[in-house]
């Protein structure tokens, strides 16, 4: 696995450098691309790291060319890891439909035909891409988590799922509920099946609302002219017990797009930061 890790871009930006990275992935049975930052590391030799999950119909490309991330992360010393959003190729299950299939992949583990055979989101990222991330590159920093839409969703889930690992999450209108909006239970029926009682694991409203062990702050901004506010993504369904940090900020005048992850997107490393 290691070895078969091909660079494909480099560029220098703002005292650092943005890479593209392709590699075949023995856990979801493709080939995958995945976008790296690494500040100046004369400066910052062990930095620590924020992953970040975009949404659907996304790839490894888009938070990397239009969050305008780079800058902050290279002044505060924090690497940033983007995945794609789900497994590719001619061979690899797909649907017609943009909310299914090839980029919306919802980082969970498929368990129903075909989708089983490669859309094992969670693993991957959680794993392989991990072992990638820090025996091959030797990136063993302290570690975050953020995203946004399908993405946050994830984030969400991995960061309440692994709390002894990630230190700090945050979403951009994510999709807190998918058990309960149109997004998710398409998804969510394709790829676990029709009982819903497989699906709470994956699902954050319902992760937070039992969480019992350490906690781990977080972060949500959703934007309040989100065409998918009221429908797909709900953020007054994410209820934490009491105590717990959890913030929401709604954001006046914001719509779901990448402008307005660039405008807020310094506060989110900001907050991340201050966790690492």
């Amino acid at each position: 696995m290691t070895e078969k890790l091909e660079l494909l871009e480099e560029h220098r930006v703002f005292d650092g450098t943005q890479r593209k990275y392709r590699h075949h992935s023995e856990t979801l049975h493709c080939t995958m691309t995945f976008s790296l930052f690494l500040p100046n590391v004369e400066k910052f030799p062990n930095p620590s790291l924020v992953w970040w999950l975009s949404g659907l119909t996304c790839t490894d490309d888009n938070f990397t060319h239009k969050a305008g991330a780079q800058k902050k992360a290279a002044e505060l010393g924090l690497a940033l890891v983007m995945p794609d959003t789900s497994p590719r190729g001619e061979t690899v299950a797909d649907d017609e439909a943009w909310d299914l299939g090839q980029g919306a992949g919802f980082y969970v583990n498929a368990t129903q035909q075909p989708w089983n055979a490669n859309y094992q989101m969670y693993d991957y990222i959680v794993t392989e891409l991990t072992t990638i991330v820090r025996e091959t590159l030797g990136l063993t920093g302290s570690e975050s988590i953020m995203g946004h839409s399908m993405g946050g969703h994830g984030a969400l889930v991995i960061g309440l799922r692994n709390p002894d690992r990630f230190h700090a999450i945050s979403a951009f209108s994510p999709i807190v509920n998918p058990s309960d909006v149109p997004w998710g239970i398409k998804a969510f029926d394709a790829y676990l099946g029709a009982d819903k009682q497989a699906w709470a694991s994956w699902d954050a409203s319902k992760l937070l609302a039992s969480h019992d062990g350490k906690p781990v702050p977080i972060l949500l901004d959703q934007g309040t002219a989100d065409n998918f506010l009221h429908v797909q993504l709900q953020p007054e369904n994410l209820i934490a017990p009491e105590g717990y940090p959890l913030k929401i900020r709604m954001q006046d005048g914001y719509d779901h797009s990448y402008y307005f992850i660039a405008s807020f997107i310094d506060e989110h490393l900001e907050f991340h930061q201050k966790h690492l």
